[in-house]
């Protein structure tokens, strides 16, 4: 195990209120009435002398939630799923740094925090931890900017560590810009290189592990990326580390910038594409942490679907992901606006319901309020929505959540969809590029009317797909709760 000294820097991230309004959200939003209609938002009261900034969460056995602080605290709560909450809160532990990572196993605690992750027990049984345990401490740490987060305890019991660069731009520290994998041993297997400013990490769903990217140097936009063992995530600042990890192989060659991800894919074997992709302020500014939804239909229809926040916009977005070719992809959809805070991570009750929490401090943030968490309840009513985009040879299947107008969705004409890519460079984010329109030759509705085939000519590979499906109704003559849906296409499945 490689360890290095840590400087005594102090952890000041987030130091100062946000003194900017984020933007206007774009126009796949502006339902939050509606939205409340099927998923309501109930605040969840903090007493007074705590204060909350939530960053990670975690279910104990007893049904009781760990919350974990940007304070480094950790609350054990009661009480949160009550329709009326009046949760207890008990602090549990104090002393860490800026927890950003939270599981539960054997009786203890896995906190990652921005120097390590720690092993926390309460030996004597008085409610407190006494003790604590350095797990892993083998990435370097030298300035506030400088985060740790760590996923739950995955499918072989490792936890999975992704290390943001450092002041956003270097890799001035040992494995800043990499995904570390701890086992259940302590030992790190450094797994991928070339992240950014990575906020939220953990299983896909179907067993992949995933993390979420801001955009950036060398990112277009944010976007869910698949930590793919060996691979390089595409910012090549953390290229100044591989000889500290023998087992990645050779540094990959150099991206090119100006270009595009297609093909410097051809160029560098190990860059790994976005899985999904979130346009730019239309899907999100700064999406953070998520969560696959387990709650088996308690939280409405869209059962092992990934719900993730977006910090700078106070929002809640769904996405799906499949694997075509051995590469992984998917779409964005819109969820729910009107959060009260800038959410860093998200989690779900035993209860089912989608408990959010987060910060208002350091970057411009829609959520103006602190110390604040927030849950999202379904009402049990059923919204019209596409539940699910997947891809075919010949074009798109789309699910939607309710049967629709059978002579409305034959129509090829209610249906929008034009395509774009960004630009991969060492320059801050890109526009949107390289725009085409694909042609829409049928679509083809399902015994059930749940499904529509859309045969499409022009599908394009390395570009997002923009479904603008705002002309589409349900049987009952119901407009779609959200019109827009964006599928990156990195891979067009082999011919059925």
């Amino acid at each position: 195990m490689i360890r290095l000294p840590h400087p005594g820097a102090v952890c000041l991230a987030f130091l100062l209120p946000s003194m900017a309004r984020a933007e206007p959200l774009g126009d796949e939003w502006g339902t939050g009435e509606r939205e409340a209609d099927y998923y309501k938002i109930t605040e969840i009261p903090v007493p007074a002398p705590h204060f909350i900034e939530a960053g990670c969460f975690a279910t104990l056995p007893d049904g009781r939630i760990a919350v974990g602080t940007r304070r480094g605290d950790i609350f054990l709560v009661e009480g949160l799923s009550a329709p009326h909450p009046l949760p207890t809160f008990q602090k549990y532990a104090a002393g860490l740094d800026e927890l950003l990572g939270l599981d539960w196993k054997a009786g203890a605690f896995y906190a990652t925090h921005a120097t390590e992750l720690t092993r926390i027990t309460d030996t004597d049984g008085d409610g407190r931890a006494d003790r604590f345990e350095t797990v892993n401490d083998s990435w370097g740490f030298a300035h506030y900017h400088e985060f740790a987060m760590g996923s739950k305890f995955d499918r072989e019991g490792n936890i999975w560590i992704t290390l943001g660069l450092s002041e956003s731009y270097h890799s001035k520290a040992l494995f800043r810009g990499w995904a570390l994998k701890i086992t259940p041993s302590g030992e790190e297997i450094p797994v991928c290189s070339g992240l950014r400013s990575p906020l939220g990490v953990g299983d896909n769903g179907h067993g992949a592990m995933i993390y979420a990217e801001s955009q950036g140097p060398w990112n277009g936009s944010c976007s869910l990326k698949h930590l793919k063992p060996g691979g390089f995530m595409g910012h090549p600042a953390s290229f100044n580390w591989y000889e500290f990890a023998p087992g990645m192989g050779p540094c990959p060659v150099e991206p090119n910038s100006p270009s595009r991800l297609e093909p410097e894919r051809l160029r560098v074997k190990e860059l790994v594409p976005y899985a999904v992709v979130f346009p730019f302020r239309r899907m999100g500014r700064s999406i953070s942490g998520f969560v696959v939804d387990d709650t088996g239909g308690r939280f409405g229809p869209f059962a092992g679907q990934i719900f993730i926040g977006d910090y700078t916009l106070s929002i809640m977005m769904r996405a799906t992901m499949e694997e075509i070719n051995g590469v992984w992809q998917g779409a964005c959809y819109p969820f729910r606006e009107g959060l009260s805070t800038g959410i860093l991570n998200c989690h779900f009750t035993p209860g089912g319901q989608l408990l959010t929490g987060g910060t208002n401090r350091g970057w411009p943030v829609r959520g103006a309020k602190e110390n604040i968490l927030e849950r999202l309840d379904w009402t049990g009513r059923m919204p019209f929505e596409v539940k699910e985009i997947n891809a075919r040879p010949d074009g798109f299947l789309l699910t939607f959540t309710q049967p629709v107008d059978r002579a409305v969705a034959a129509a090829v004409t209610n249906y929008q969809l034009t395509t774009f890519t960004h630009i991969y460079q060492a320059g801050y984010g890109s526009p949107e590029v390289d725009q085409t329109t694909p042609t829409i030759s049928a679509a083809e509705v399902s015994t059930d009317a749940r499904q529509v085939r859309l045969r499409i000519a022009g599908m394009v590979r390395g570009h997002v797909h923009d479904f603008n499906l705002g002309a589409l109704r349900s049987s009952g003559g119901e407009a779609p709760l959200h019109a827009s849906a964006y599928y990156t296409l990195n891979e067009i499945p082999a011919a059925e």
